[in-house]
Order: structure tokens, then sequence, then C-alpha cells
């Protein structure tokens, strides 16, 4: 029987299972990585450009050095790899980038390496989930607003532990605070919030991941003429007194809250965002 799937690291194919990692890799010992998440329909890259302005300023706010067309390298790469893997459908793509072996703490070489991996998706396209989520807040760790808190990065542990408590919790999502108290996001996705037809997001200085489907919502609500703030500080009262409050992400667009806490909400202008994100996002 013949290999299935593959992965691709640094422009080579390796079967899905490969062990392609030493014990000495740094995304393993430190978390000395970053990733972009990205969504495709066949071999349609859905905002390839702003995932790979994001990842490029990533590395090079931590020091690793930009390899030569990387840009272009990575959209040969992640289309080959689709149609090797027929990923013909909806596909999740992850893109990971981590610096070369060597040093301890401190790097001995800022050098870099990438492992491009597929994954199907149920949905070719953005579809509005049809039932609302219920969340609540995560309170045991908060994340910092620095120079690296609007990047994806493999340090993951908050996550991880938001993640373990929203089961525990028999939620379906959960808001990560900053250090100040505020909710910023959720364990994988941006956060917003709808008051009176005013679209309010938090800024990426309160501690957000400078997520691209954020800035495709902002894009998609100011064509519309709503009025759009993104640089909140929103609180837990903003939250109880919102109309509507809704999560996005590379991969599900938008997904709609329907409670938080007693709290419930609608999702009128989360359908009508959504609307007009597949108008943009997908040739039809």
């Amino acid at each position: 029987m013949g290999v299935s799937e593959y992965i691709n690291l640094n422009g080579e194919l390796f079967p899905k299972d490969s062990p392609v990692f030493g014990a000495a890799n740094r995304a393993f010992r430190y978390g000395d990585s970053l990733f972009e998440t990205i969504h495709s329909n066949g071999t349609e890259i859905q905002f390839f450009d702003q995932h790979l302005d994001r990842l490029i300023m990533g590395m090079k706010t931590i020091g690793m050095i930009v390899p030569e067309n990387f840009r272009d390298k990575l959209k040969i790469n992640i289309t080959y790899l689709i149609n090797k893997n027929k990923s013909f459908a909806g596909t999740r793509i992850r893109l990971s980038v981590f610096r070369n072996d060597g040093g301890l703490y401190t790097p001995i070489d800022n050098t870099v390496s990438y492992l491009i991996e597929t994954s199907r998706l149920e949905k070719d396209q953005y579809v509005i989930n049809k039932k609302g989520l219920k969340i609540d807040i995560y309170k045991d760790c908060r994340k910092s607003s620095d120079i690296i808190s609007q990047f994806k990065t493999g340090n993951s542990l908050l996550f991880i532990m938001a993640g373990n408590y929203k089961n525990s919790m028999h939620l379906d999502d959960c808001l990560i605070l900053n250090e100040r108290g505020n909710p910023i996001e959720s364990i994988s996705s941006n956060l917003f919030i709808v008051k009176n037809d005013i679209l309010m997001t938090p800024s990426i200085e309160s501690g957000a991941v400078s997520g691209i489907m954020r800035e495709q919502l902002i894009e998609t609500a100011l064509k519309l003429n709503m009025t759009v703030y993104d640089d909140c500080m929103i609180t837990v009262n903003d939250l109880l007194e919102a109309d509507e409050i809704f999560l996005s992400n590379a991969i599900n667009g938008i997904r709609w809250v329907v409670a938080f806490r007693e709290r419930r909400y609608f999702n009128k202008i989360a359908k009508l965002l959504l609307e007009e994100l597949n108008k943009n996002a997908f040739k039809f």
C-alpha cells in the first residue's frame, strides 16, 4: 500500500508519520518557533500574503534569519503539498518555522527550518455555526502584552491550560485575560463584540494576536459602513452588555457565541459579516 499523505520539511517530502526531528530540536526544547494556520480551498490559499507578512514580521522580531525568496518558496511548496495530498477541497495548512538546532536558551544559529502540514476540513468555505458557543473566562494564567504577543508561537502552555479548563467546565471555548484582567481573545480566535451595531475588538497592544481574520473582518465591516473600534480594552461588563459576541480565526471565519455565563446573544451582524467575507475570500 502506498503512502497516502505527506509533510514537507524544507522543501522535501516525507511520509506524514516520519520522525523528521531529533531531540535537539529547538521547537521541542524551548518552543523556539512560530506558526501560521492557513485556510485553502483546493490550491486557492486564502490571505496567503497576509499570513506571510505576519510570519516574517514575527521572525524578524525574535531574531530569526528570513531565507532568501522565502515567500515564493513557501507558496510553491504549499501548493505542491496540497496537490500531493489530493487536498482539493477545504484544507487546513499548518506552516511552522523553527530556529535550527544549537545552543541552550541562547541560540548559536539563527537560521531556520520550516514544516508544512495539511489536513482536510469538513467545509470548503466559511460556514456560521448552527449552535452558538457557550463560553466563560479562564483566570488561572494570563497573557502578557509585549513585542511577541501578537504572533503565534510554539510556546502555547497558556492555551493548553485554557483548553483543559474549557473541557472540565463543559464549555465550547473560553476567553484569555491579559495582565490587566481584560479579555483579549479565546483559545484560538480573536474576540469581537457588537453593541448598538458598533463592532469592537481588543487592541493588538492589549496582547491580542494580530489575527489575519481579525483584519479581514475589520475591513469588511468598514466596507459595510459599520462603525468599528479596533483599539478597545474590553471588560467583563462590556461582554455582559453586548448584543453579540463572536470569535474569528482563519480556519472557521466566524463562530458566534450564544451564551456568556447567564447572558444570551444574537448573531445578526456575525451572519452579515460572514456572508460578505465569503464573497471576498473565495472565487465564485
